[in-house]
């Protein structure tokens, strides 16, 4: 996100970290539970979807740096970057949609979009950087 020297920055860090050390903790931990138990009902339901808690956590944490940010440029840089990550991730899940409707690609698991999000995120950030440079 920035160069880690600001102390929003600072704060994003220590809210990031802990947010995707508990997914993958929690990822890995609900996979070995359903494999090793084969939950069903509501227990199968909350390990389904308790992944995706940490990630709302990754979500809010790069919405509270937007907030607490003062510096204009990071800020800047950052929205720009944030919205063509977002911009990236619904072109390519609205063509994807529409060529798995016609049977040409396979199915794309919809927990795959934010890391598609994030991915397209980080690459955008060089590119809005060096716009005003």
């Amino acid at each position: 996100m920035s160069n880690f020297q600001t102390p929003a920055a600072r704060n994003y860090m220590r809210r990031f970290v802990p947010a995707m050390t508990g997914y993958i903790v929690v990822l890995m931990g609900s996979l070995w539970f359903i494999e090793r138990h084969h939950p069903t009902g509501p227990l199968l339901w909350l390990l389904g979807v308790a992944p995706a808690i940490p990630i709302i956590g990754v979500i809010a944490a790069m919405g509270l740096y937007l907030m607490e940010e003062t510096d204009e440029f990071l800020r800047t840089v950052l929205v720009q970057s944030l919205l063509w990550g977002m911009g990236v991730t619904m072109a390519f899940g609205t063509a994807w949609g529409f060529l798995e409707n016609v049977e040409a690609v396979p199915h794309f698991p919809l927990y795959l979009i934010f890391p598609v999000f994030c991915g397209a995120f980080g690459l955008a950030q060089p590119f809005v950087r060096r716009r005003y440079q």
